[in-house]
């Protein structure tokens, strides 16, 4: 990580992601978490105070050596709710095989290197009858917006620390493997579509076929 990264562009972003017009999109999905959970880029711990304590058994944040995580903050959020910090890839979990009923992504698909194996690893780990939750920006359904959004994106990555306005989360986890069970689409009151278009909904592993996976 570069020096504007790891001093200016890490601090930016994760402001950006502390914003509470993101936390009311943060807060209609992680309630549903349950069990065991896995939220991959736990960064600053923004969604700590939506978890409910009563459904969730342990949570378990991971997040790479990149300058984003918080853990005094993680601590200070936590409130009670038992949290291990794991300092791991997204695309190389170090944890076992079928140990996350709720696995969660918020913010986190935009800027993963290879999306590819993390939603491989994120399948790895989800019990057969587990769930992904995700709030997440991304491609805009409107066709003319995800073509602005391809072209702004090579000048967008460097400033916000590889954060992609162009990716489908949506169809990056169908080709992962996964059904999209809920969706909401749309983009945020009063910001840009091209920056600001969300996809927020649930998951759950594909059972009948092999995951199939291109790329975007």
């Amino acid at each position: 990580m570069g020096i504007y990264q790891r001093l200016i562009g890490a601090r930016l972003v994760s402001a950006g992601c502390g914003l509470p017009i993101l936390a009311r999109k943060r807060q209609r999905i992680i309630p549903k978490a349950r069990g065991v959970v896995v939220e991959i880029g736990i960064g600053a711990g923004y969604n700590l105070p939506f978890y409910d304590r009563d459904r969730v058994e342990r949570l378990i944040g991971v997040n790479p050596a990149d300058g984003f995580c918080d853990p005094d903050r993680i601590a200070a959020q936590a409130n009670g709710l038992p949290v291990d910090l794991v300092e791991d890839s997204a695309e190389a979990l170090s944890l076992a095989t079928g140990i996350a009923d709720t696995v969660v992504f918020t913010y986190t698909l935009c800027s993963i290197p290879d999306v590819k194996a993390a939603l491989s690893e994120a399948r790895r780990i989800l019990k057969p009858d587990g769930h992904v939750l995700f709030c997440e920006h991304g491609r805009s359904t409107r066709a003319s917006t995800g073509r602005l959004q391809e072209r702004l994106t090579p000048i967008w990555r460097p400033i916000a620390c590889g954060c992609r306005l162009d990716r489908n989360p949506v169809g990056l986890l169908e080709r992962a493997g996964f059904e999209i069970d809920c969706l909401e689409q749309g983009p945020l009151d009063g910001v840009p579509e091209v920056l600001g278009f969300h996809h927020v909904g649930i998951a759950s592993p594909r059972v009948s076929q092999a995951a199939s996976f291109s790329p975007v």
